[in-house]
């Protein structure tokens, strides 16, 4: 079936001559009109927007704002909205202008419990300008942003609580946005920073600004901080890279500053990888302070007491999700006079972070290793004397009194090789060398080994120093090799041609947090025997007053005594050391000491007894003390025997000449020294109870 088409419901005119220029002239009117209103109401609309008065929306902002944070936000200044053309934008974009909100006096407040006052940030003036088209495909790209007296109060508490997590930061935390942004630049004027945290006792205060102009090595703020640390006071200037390389995980973040946290001065110049999450740390470190025991505060690292040090190498540092590692790497420096360099590596690990290394000092002054064992060195001394200060070391007493405080102990583990190659010292003290292991764990100390090289041998030493207790529980074990007797006595003219080697053994036992409180208590043995030797005749004359052969010993020229031994034994209870037996024998005489030497008191009673093994006339031959204490020995002759001698001499003058001389004539009857038994006793070695207990009768 065929229908025939409707032409009329194209109206009267379809199908005519003109229709289709009467349609496009139709067409044209439409679209004019269109385009008309619609730029009748994009003018209108950019009216409204530049005649609005922004400051009408303060009240939805800061309502929303405070909703979303659960804190008081507020804009008190004005807000407004301006519009300006970036420059360094290419082609027709140049021409149009960019939205610019801005904002003044603006305020958010702290939580209720926060003691950094009742605003978390504080805002003189801000400013942002932004790209709107990139808006339409859910991206916002700031093109700028000019922050003018930002003030942040940031706190974190002993209970983990802080300010700068907000109401609904963990309900959004797993939320993903279509949204993103880009950052171009960022300007800061005027801006502070205040962070509180009793966790670390720090409180810093920082001002910072932006640099204006290009650096470059990178840096893009700089800035000046103070406040306290462990309640010691916080200086310092330094510069960072800008605010936007923070947004980069890859950028190398370049740092330097100068600080000084109490009596340490700190410097740094480096740079932090992937500084938001930082992974990487590489950076040129000096250190120098009073005492590099006043690290502990700023490290948590447990360091001795020492002289002034100053020290500078590499830090580096890699973090991770199970820790850290620092390294400070082939540094060099000084303590006090002494050199000193080497590498240390501190892991951050369970239970106890570690520290281990190896330090070595070419040229170590003993005088510097003097507040380690709490020791005035003679610069202390001159110091407290001038400054009118009370010493803490008694002036009658040799043995260190000052504690050692194992408070610190527990907060890491440790082990470091020290080498001192070459021991600058006293001249009278035959020390060359040192070398030792110290290991720190769970609050036991050890010295494995404490080696010295002494006149030409060695003296090796175990250390542990337990600091579980209220009182440390000390143990000592110390054995002596190939001491030469003539470098022992360095500065003895008469020892210098004496030959033979000391040997000796010791094993201690006490408990005190001091030196002289650990030897006041201790319980042990002390063992000494040289065999195959000589020793100088004029000491032995003189020992025992043998005058004339002195004399004529100085005048003419010593010569050395053949030695069959020498052989001690010190049994030591409670701080009391008691001889079993002390002698000395040679082919000319036997010399005995006997007596006691109180380590508590510092108080010595000994007598020294010589006996000639032959015919000496004119001899005042006659026993010894030695008494006083270590400060201030008392060394004489037993006046007793000297007056009787001389009373008898006297006496027997009167009667007849001659017989004046009987009672200085010794005859020299003395009994054999078992030297075979005494050095087999000595090769048992000695023993020490635990600590805190007494040796057995």
């Amino acid at each position: 079936m065929y229908l025939e088409p409707n032409y009329a419901a194209f109206g009267p005119h379809f199908g005519k001559p003109g229709y289709a220029d009467m349609t496009r002239s139709s067409t044209r009117r439409i679209l004019l009109f269109s385009g008309a209103g619609f730029l009748l109401l994009l003018i209108i609309i950019v009216v409204l927007i530049l005649s609005f008065d922004f400051n009408r929306l303060k009240p939805y902002i800061n309502q929303r704002v405070s909703e979303a944070t659960g804190r008081v936000f507020e804009i008190r200044g004005d807000l407004r909205l301006d519009w300006r053309r970036v420059q360094d934008e290419d082609g027709w974009h140049a021409w149009i202008p960019w939205p610019r909100p801005s904002a003044q006096d603006v305020m958010m407040s702290n939580p209720d419990w926060s003691k950094t006052g009742p605003q978390m940030i504080t805002l003189k003036k801000a400013a942002v300008s932004f790209n709107p088209w990139p808006l339409l495909t859910k991206k916002l790209v700031l093109h700028e942003l000019d922050v003018d007296g930002l003030a942040v109060n940031l706190e974190r508490t002993t209970d983990g609580k802080n300010n700068w997590t907000f109401k609904q930061n963990e309900q959004e935390k797993d939320a993903s946005s279509a949204w993103t942004y880009e950052l171009g630049k960022v300007v800061l004027r005027n801006s502070t920073l205040r962070y509180l945290d009793p966790n670390i006792k720090l409180d810093l205060k920082a001002n910072a600004q932006t640099i204006d102009d290009a650096d470059p090595k990178g840096y893009g703020l700089q800035f000046t901080a103070g406040g306290t640390y462990h309640g010691a006071p916080i200086s310092g200037s330094g510069k960072t890279g800008g605010i936007l390389s923070l947004k980069d995980k890859d950028t190398v973040f370049p740092v330097q500053g100068d600080l000084h946290i109490g009596k340490n001065a700190i410097s740094v110049d480096g740079s932090v990888t992937q500084p938001t999450a930082v992974t990487a740390i590489d950076l040129k470190l000096a250190l120098s302070g009073s005492s590099m025991s006043n690290l502990y505060p700023l490290t948590g690292v447990l360091l001795p007491d020492t002289p002034p040090y100053a020290t500078k190498g590499r830090l580096i540092g890699h973090l991770n999700a199970n820790g850290s590692d620092w390294t400070y790497e082939k540094f060099t420096g000084t303590v006090g006079k002494s050199d000193l360099s080497g590498t240390l590596e501190y892991k951050v690990q369970k239970p106890r972070p570690l520290l281990r290394g190896a330090l070595v000092s070419n040229q170590l002054r003993l005088e510097d290793l003097a507040p380690t064992v709490k020791a005035d060195s003679n610069a202390e001394k001159k110091k407290n004397r001038d400054e009118g200060a009370k010493a803490v070391q008694p002036a009658d007493k040799a043995l260190p009194v000052e504690q050692f405080s194992t408070e610190h102990w527990g907060a890491l583990d440790a082990d470091i090789k020290f080498t001192g190659r070459k021991i600058v010292r006293d001249e009278a003290l035959p020390i060359d060398d040192l070398f030792t292991e110290l290991h720190m764990k769970d609050k036991v100390l050890t010295l494995t080994p404490l080696n010295f090289g002494v006149a030409g041998g060695n003296l090796t030493s175990n250390v542990s120093l337990d600091g579980r207790a209220d009182k440390i529980q000390a143990q000592i074990k110390t054995a002596a090799r190939g001491l030469k007797v003539k470098q022992l006595f360095p500065t003895l003219e008469t020892m210098q041609a004496s030959i033979g080697e000391v040997n000796a053994d010791a094993s201690l036992s006490g408990s005190g947090n001091s030196i002289a409180a650990m030897m006041a208590s201790s319980n042990g043995e002390l063992k000494a025997a040289v065999t195959e030797g000589t020793v100088s005749k004029f000491i032995l004359e003189a020992a025992g007053l043998n005058i004339p052969n002195a004399v004529f010993s100085k005048l003419f020229g010593d010569k050395q005594v053949q030695m069959n031994c020498m052989a001690n034994d010190f049994d030591i209870k409670n701080g009391l050391m008691q001889t079993k037996y002390f002698v000395l024998d040679t082919t000319d005489a036997v010399v005995t000491i006997n007596g006691t030497i109180n380590l508590s008191t510092e108080v010595m009673d000994l007598d020294v007894r010589p006996k000639t093994k032959g015919l000496r006339i004119i001899s005042l031959r006659t026993p010894l003390y030695v008494r006083g204490t270590f400060k201030n020995p008392d060394i004489g002759l037993h006046k007793g025997a000297i007056a009787a001698k001389t009373a008898g001499a006297i006496a027997l003058g009167s009667m007849a000449p001659l017989a004046a001389i009987i009672p200085l004539i010794n005859p020299g009857r003395t009994e054999e020294v078992d030297c075979k038994r005494l050095l087999a006793d000595y090769r048992e070695k000695p023993q020490a109870p635990p600590p805190g207990k007494k040796k057995p009768d």
